[in-house]
């Protein structure tokens, strides 16, 4: 929403003092600018790193478990991506976003092949929510440089390979998904 002229003149020409006050007041009520303004002033955006390690780590330990289902993987899944999103958001990291969702799903056929190998009935939200979070990715890394693209190739060819061998096949094939990917 748009501040008003008038009302941005009545701010602009408060002491100091007033502004530190409610400059204050207003990021205690917001969660996510008090995380990027800890990340950026506090942390001086050098702690991308650890920040990533530590959504991996909780990756490692995911697929450490043994689900009860391919549902409740799925659900996992969904909550660790959920934290990636808000990484970005934190910390404006594209690369990392790229680098965790390729490690997401790739570690799943390598450490949870079993819920996700055959297509069936109990297998199908899973299978759609790995083709779905594929496709959502490799649009993501043409807009990245071309050297940086050429990073996350082997890996986004060998995603391509499980998604289309197992049970995502199907859902890669109506998202029209490829087999390969190259540099552009």
């Amino acid at each position: 929403m748009a501040i008003s002229k008038e009302l941005k003149a009545a701010v602009l020409s408060m002491t100091r003092e007033e502004k530190d006050k409610l400059l204050v007041r207003l990021i205690n009520k917001h969660k996510d600018l008090q995380e990027q303004l800890q990340f950026q002033l506090i942390e001086g955006g050098e702690t991308v790193q650890e920040r990533r390690d530590a959504i991996q780590n909780m990756i490692d330990r995911l697929y450490k478990l043994e689900p009860d289902s391919s549902g409740w993987l799925m659900m996992d899944m969904r909550k660790i991506h959920s934290m990636i999103t808000y990484h970005v958001k934190i910390t404006k990291d594209k690369y990392g976003e790229i680098e965790l969702v390729l490690y997401l799903l790739n570690q799943c056929f390598e450490k949870q092949l079993p819920y996700v190998q055959k297509y069936t009935s109990k297998t199908d939200g899973i299978a759609e929510y790995i083709a779905k979070r594929t496709e959502a990715v490799l649009k993501k890394i043409p807009k990245l440089h071309e050297d940086i693209q050429f990073e996350f190739m082997e890996e986004a060819n060998a995603l391509l390979e499980r998604v289309h061998t197992y049970a995502p096949a199907t859902y890669a094939k109506q998202l029209g998904l490829p087999k390969r990917i190259e540099v552009s």
